[in-house]
């Protein structure tokens, strides 16, 4: 108990009331003890948030705070180096870019952290052709002759594919336990493939497809499940096929996983769907 030079006292169901409202416990509980000073800590103002970008597109994340004098990002919960500024910029996001992402304020020795958001990267079947035939010929390759032909090689193939071909989409597999009814059912992890409303909260059926599927083509053993925009649900094994027309104008996804969970981002394939 502090001193205090008391002006008007009165006692009330077991409190000590000082003059100005000030309370004071006349117990030794923990729980009533002055709360903490917190003027020293960094107060985040704006939060990084969740991203779902084209293969190759670049990615800033940021963070801002008031009273803050150094930061410090992780990815998937580990530092990440050199990367003390509040703004963290990924350039030409790629698979191994896939992750959580969160940032350490800091004032000194007090610390904050941000919440954690999650960058998600799609290619179209096309596009993943054309780069991994463009990755080899290019590794192959000893003549600049020979790295024009495999460019136009790249680009022949990407223009072969059909329009609104299906969408890859890379999410970051999360450790879990639980149990959803029949379908999923128990899991032990998951995959949530979605986008931040900032980015139209889900895909989009492209319009006149009349095949609307979503497929795991790693996996036989996993349960997919799509909620869309408007309510509409479903759950099967494997792949799962959204009713047409469909309900909603736009749907996201999970994978479960009812055995080990993957380490390293993992694939969804969207068939009828803008990217």
């Amino acid at each position: 108990m502090k001193n205090l030079h008391i002006i008007t006292l009165a006692a009330i169901t077991g409190f000590l009331v000082i003059a100005g409202n000030t309370a004071y416990s006349q117990t030794a509980d923990p729980l009533l003890a002055d709360p903490v000073d917190q003027s020293a800590f960094p107060q985040i103002t704006a939060q990084p948030v969740d991203q779902t970008v084209l293969i190759g597109s670049n990615v800033t994340l940021s963070v801002q705070a008031n009273n803050a004098d150094g930061y410090q990002w992780l990815i998937n919960g580990i530092p990440a180096d050199g990367q003390t500024n509040n703004v963290f910029v990924i350039q030409s996001a790629g698979i191994s870019d896939v992750g959580l992402y969160s940032c350490e304020v800091f004032n000194g020795s007090e610390m904050v952290p941000t919440r954690t958001a999650s960058v998600e990267v799609e290619t179209t079947a096309s596009a993943t052709v054309a780069s991994t035939t463009t990755s080899t010929l290019t590794v192959k390759a000893t003549t600049a002759s020979v790295l024009t032909t495999s460019a136009t090689t790249a680009s022949a193939m990407a223009a072969s594919m059909p329009a609104g071909g299906p969408i890859i989409v890379f999410g970051t597999p999360y450790a879990g336990s639980g149990s959803q009814g029949s379908c999923p059912g128990h899991y032990v992890g998951y995959v949530a493939y979605t986008k931040p409303v900032s980015q139209g909260w889900g895909w989009t059926p492209i319009t006149g497809a009349t095949v609307l599927t979503v497929t795991d083509t790693n996996r036989t053993n996993t349960k997919i499940q799509y909620f869309g925009d408007y309510g509409d649900a479903g759950c099967a094994q494997t792949s799962v096929t959204i009713p047409y027309p469909p309900f909603s104008p736009a749907y996201i996804f999970w994978i479960y996983f009812t055995n080990n969970v993957p380490t390293n981002a993992y694939s969804i394939v969207l068939t009828g769907f803008n990217p």
